[in-house]
């Protein structure tokens, strides 16, 4: 399935993630005794996640969804099961990131002035220059499989509307971490219980996140490290040439050759720069307008993907169709309008009619 026939899924689990603020949250407890550390207060650890600067590391980070999601070609870390990646960074900016993705792999490189994305299977490249005003960077590919990436983004933006306590400790990576917990205040309304976030106890930084649900036991989803190795990489894995034969294309001219094709549109609007914002904290809802030739141009296969995974619902908002997992919602009214978050359908109902 190309992308072009993806474009409804894949954008609405784009939504979905990022409305819920949560990425790709989701991995077991740690195995093995837990450590014995010094007691530590709740606060003096959201500071640590929300300031620390990680250097030089090298590590395995394992996923473990159940969110509910169908799998995506483009992003299959955020289908059901369990993933693996890899990350590098050299502390000052470089990066590289490996996604599997069955017989392929997608690679990202990031040498400091050029950002560097190879898709193997179509032998594809992205090259992203950086500008001098604004720095390019694969934010959404890192926040996806980085635990300290994805802590740093939760908890910025949920700290004034949780409850935070520390339980106990653990071990994650052969590394001893401290169980920071975010509870939503009884006030919000959100299909999220709690997250967890083992924090490293001597690097101060996020080793593992897990969010769990209302109503179940085990998390719903995690990411974390499975093996790191914290020192100095090899400076020629944040090197990139691309491949003989690639074709090498800039954002650019793959945004000028989508003007043509109006089901993108769809992407393009849930993915917006500037969506429309409704409400604070865990239920915080995000909402975008479809236009109204995307609407009409939607591919056949497109459109099945979003019948199978989605319920004809009504009110007095209008009709359209309601997507759920287990930790956030989409609703997509008929007309384009389009609201999500990590929030009962209801809340989706009362905020639909804000979106302009």
């Amino acid at each position: 399935m190309n992308k072009r026939k993806v474009t409804l899924a894949a954008a609405a689990a784009g939504v979905l993630t990022g409305a819920a603020g949560i990425s790709l949250l989701a991995m077991p407890a740690g195995a093995g005794q837990p450590p014995s550390l010094p007691d530590i207060a709740p606060e003096k650890l959201v500071e640590q996640v929300l300031t620390s600067k990680p250097g030089a590391f090298g590590g395995t980070v394992e996923v473990d969804n159940k969110l509910g999601l169908p799998a995506i070609g483009e992003i299959p870390q955020l289908a059901d099961g369990k993933h693996s990646a890899r990350i590098w960074t050299d502390g000052n900016g470089k990066l590289r990131l490996a996604l599997p993705n069955g017989q392929s792999e997608q690679t990202i490189v990031d040498d400091g002035s050029t950002t560097w994305s190879w898709n193997s299977q179509n032998n594809e490249v992205t090259k992203s220059e950086h500008k001098a005003d604004k720095e390019v960077k694969p934010e959404n590919e890192q926040k996806a499989i980085d635990p300290a990436t994805a802590a740093k983004e939760i908890v910025n933006q949920t700290k004034e509307f949780s409850d935070i306590s520390v339980d106990g400790t653990a071990r994650v990576a052969n590394r001893a971490a401290y169980e920071l917990v975010l509870t939503p205040k009884a006030s919000e309304k959100t299909l999220i219980r709690e997250v967890r976030i083992a924090v490293d106890s001597e690097l101060k930084m996020p080793l593992r996140v897990a969010v769990l649900t209302n109503g179940t036991a085990e998390p719903a989803g995690t990411v974390g490290f499975s093996q790191i190795n914290v020192g100095p990489q090899d400076s020629k894995l944040f090197e990139f040439t691309p491949p003989a034969n690639a074709k090498v294309t800039t954002p650019e001219a793959k945004e000028q050759k989508q003007r043509h094709e109006p089901e993108l549109g769809l992407e393009q609007a849930l993915n917006g720069k500037d969506p429309q914002i409704f409400g604070t904290g865990w239920d915080s809802v995000v909402g975008a307008k479809i236009p109204a030739e995307a609407m009409t141009h939607v591919p056949a296969e497109a459109q099945g993907l979003v019948d199978r995974f989605t319920k004809k619902v009504s009110g007095s908002w209008g009709s359209g169709k309601l997507f759920t997992t287990k930790v956030a919602t989409i609703l997509i009214a008929d007309d384009g309008r389009v609201v999500a978050g990590a929030v009962p359908e209801q809340v989706l109902f009362d905020t639909i009619g804000q979106v302009k």
